[in-house]
Formats: structure tokens, sequence, C-alpha cells
């Protein structure tokens, strides 16, 4: 039997990279998914793509720092699917700076996204989860910069501190509903959003493009940067009821690349 069958999963940030392969994988282990993004076009299109049947899986375009659209959301995945078991707060952004060179304008948009986005999704989920009485899990993406500071790299790394924090305090409250929450860690991830990654250290390390992720690949322990594909494994474990003894805790899944 498919470990998900039955359930429903809301995911943010899901139009492309881990968020679309999460999507995939739960689709496949036999949940419906709502995916979720700021760019609705780019959902849809994400949606189209699905190998299971169309009737599993939805798009919706979501704002995380809206909390009109998060509402809004919910009410469409409910109406569509008639719960919400599952949420992955996938939604995030980066950005790198000297610590004399962070704006505010930087700085805010992280954490309206990053921290704000996942407390007020929990939030949102968590309230019609313990009003439905079925209990749910809840899995937030941390990285392993959450875990260490990183010379140019403070204000994403404090976001991530923030959502392993917010883990561990939500677990800790929302376990008296039968609500599991924890989170993942991956390390360096290959995709798209590399090359916005690598053009940062470019400016700021003077290095030629590409240069810094060839750099930070060679430096995993495993042999290579990950894949979305590498998170998937994990992402169906603390969403099935596998799961269910699990509270409040981070799991790294990033090659051996933070204990080196």
């Amino acid at each position: 039997m498919s470990r998900l069958a039955g359930k429903t999963a809301l995911i943010t940030g899901a139009a492309r990279g881990i968020g679309l392969a999460f999507a995939k994988a739960y689709a496949a282990e036999g949940a419906n998914v709502a995916l979720t993004d700021i760019n609705g076009a780019a959902a849809r299109s994400a949606a189209d793509s699905f190998d299971t049947p169309q009737s599993q899986v939805m798009a919706v375009e979501l704002d995380v720092t809206s909390q009109q659209s998060i509402d809004a959301a919910m009410e469409k995945v409910i109406e569509t699917f008639g719960s919400i078991d599952i949420l992955i707060n996938n939604a995030a952004i980066f950005t790198a700076a000297p610590i004399a060179e962070i704006t505010r304008h930087d700085y805010q948009q992280v954490f309206d996204i990053n921290v704000s986005g996942t407390l007020f999704m929990m939030q949102a989920v968590s309230q019609r989860m313990i009003a439905a009485g079925k209990g749910g899990k809840i899995i937030n993406m941390a990285s392993q910069a959450g875990r260490r500071g990183e010379s140019l790299v403070a204000v994403y790394c404090a976001s991530k501190a923030a959502v392993i924090s917010l883990t561990q305090s939500a677990g800790l409250n929302l376990i008296n509903h039968g609500i599991n929450v924890n989170a993942i860690a991956p390390g360096v991830v290959d995709g798209d959003h590399w090359d916005g990654v690598d053009a940062f250290f470019a400016r700021y390390e003077n290095k030629q493009l590409g240069q810094k992720k060839q750099e930070v690949g060679n430096a995993v322990p495993f042999g290579r940067m990950g894949t979305a594909e590498d998170l998937i494994g994990m992402a169906v474990f603390l969403a099935s009821d596998d799961a269910n003894y699990i509270v409040g805790q981070t799991y790294g899944v990033d090659g051996g690349n933070w204990v080196c």
C-alpha cells in the first residue's frame, strides 16, 4: 500500500526544484498534492507535468508573506481535497553580503519569506488540522546554514537558524494535538537557484562564475552536491506514520557536509 494514500499535502514553493520533486514523490505515494507558489502560472505548468492522475494534483497561487493569500489558499485546498494532512514549508529565498553591506530591505525580505512565512503557514495549517481532529505532519525546510554562521551569509544563516528553533517550539506545542513538526536541513543542493547563489560569491569573493559551485561540490564528503531527489526519502518518511514518534527534530541530509 502506498505510504501516503488518502492524505493531502500542501507544499509551498512547489513550482520547481525541491518542492516539485517532493510533490511528485508524494503523489507517487498516493497523496493528493497542492502545489503552491507565488508564481501561479509556473505552479499550473508544474501540475500539468505529473504522471499521476490530474485529480490528485492542484495548483494554487500563494504568497507566504500575505495572510490573505495564505487563508485563501487554505480554503481552496480544503474545498478541493477535503483536508490538509501534510504541510511542507519549502518557499525560501537566499541573499549574501558582507556585514557592512547588508541592507534592511534584504534582511526584511528574507525574514518575511523564510521565517514569517514558515511560522504563519504552520499556524494556518495547524489551526485547520486541530479543527479536523486528525493530527498531521508539518515539515519545515531548514539548512546546514542554520547550524553555523558563514562569513557572507549572515542573514540567510540566521533565517534558517530561526526555522530550526521554530521547528522545536512548534513541535513541542503541536504534538499535543497529534501534529508532528520536524525539519530537513539540506546541504548544498544543485538546481536553478545556484545560478543566483554563485553570482553572489563571484561578486564578493572575486571568483569566476561557476567556480564557487564547483568548489562547494568538491568539498562534500559524499563526493558531489546534493540533488532534490536525495531529499525525497526523508520527506516521505517524515510525512508517513513511520515518523509518528518523532517531534521537533531537524535531520541533516547533506552528504556529510555539515560535520566536516
